[in-house]
């Protein structure tokens, strides 16, 4: 049996690097996975047009496959965790991820409390609140650097689609957390180890994450 952990936040909120520096911490251990790998193959529908897609609405996400790899994952098993590309919009065919057996599976995402299936599967919930302006200006930084996006595509999906479904779906999901982690100053994303540790540090002293640790 593995123990599941769901890590939650609006888009740049800090809940990868939240994510990462646990599975740092219990080693292998732990395996990471993120929703993100689980969008659905959109790039190849017909008429496709990622300018007018949501893909912050939790409907862009196949939960039915990632609801079915946690429940493989928690009864000890191993998945293949399919690989996601933000270029065009599909996953890459014939290439996976391993995943599992481990102690401890990390999922980040922003829906992982939305849809009761894959909701149900984590043992422990947790929720990082990070403030919106604060968010957006990394997910700016981060689309441009890493996604080869103009900063007017930025902008414009953040009000037409982020911002709206933020508050739609993954703020409202704050309240199914055990634990809610305040990043109020933005401290996860100076890289300053001491930061981290003291984001990490509710999720620690959770008893089922100690007795693993030891």
């Amino acid at each position: 049996m593995s123990l599941i952990i769901g890590i939650v936040g609006g888009s740049g909120s800090g809940k990868t690097t939240v994510a990462r520096a646990l599975a740092a911490r219990l080693g292998d251990q732990a395996a990471m996975i993120a929703e993100d790998s689980y969008y659905g193959d959109w790039g190849a529908e017909p008429d496709f047009d990622p300018s007018t897609f949501d893909f912050d609405d939790v409907a862009a996400r196949d939960h039915d496959l990632l609801a079915h790899h946690l429940a493989i994952l928690k009864g000890g098993g191993r998945v293949e965790v399919p690989v996601y590309s933000f270029v065009t919009h599909r996953r890459l065919a014939g290439e996976s991820t391993t995943v599992g057996p481990v102690d401890v599976v990390i999922v980040e995402g922003l829906h992982l409390f939305c849809t009761p299936e894959v909701a149900d599967q984590f043992d422990l919930k947790v929720f990082i609140d990070t403030p919106g302006d604060i968010r957006f200006i990394r997910r700016l930084i981060r689309d441009q650097a890493e996604r080869d996006r103009s900063w007017e595509s930025v902008v414009n999906q953040y009000l037409g689609t982020v911002r709206p479904a933020h508050l739609r779906q993954v703020e409202p999901s704050r309240t199914a957390a055990e634990i809610v982690i305040l990043d109020e100053a933005g401290a996860v994303r100076l890289e300053n180890p001491a930061s981290v540790e003291r984001l990490v540090a509710p999720l620690l002293a959770d008893p089922r994450i100690k007795s693993i640790i030891g």
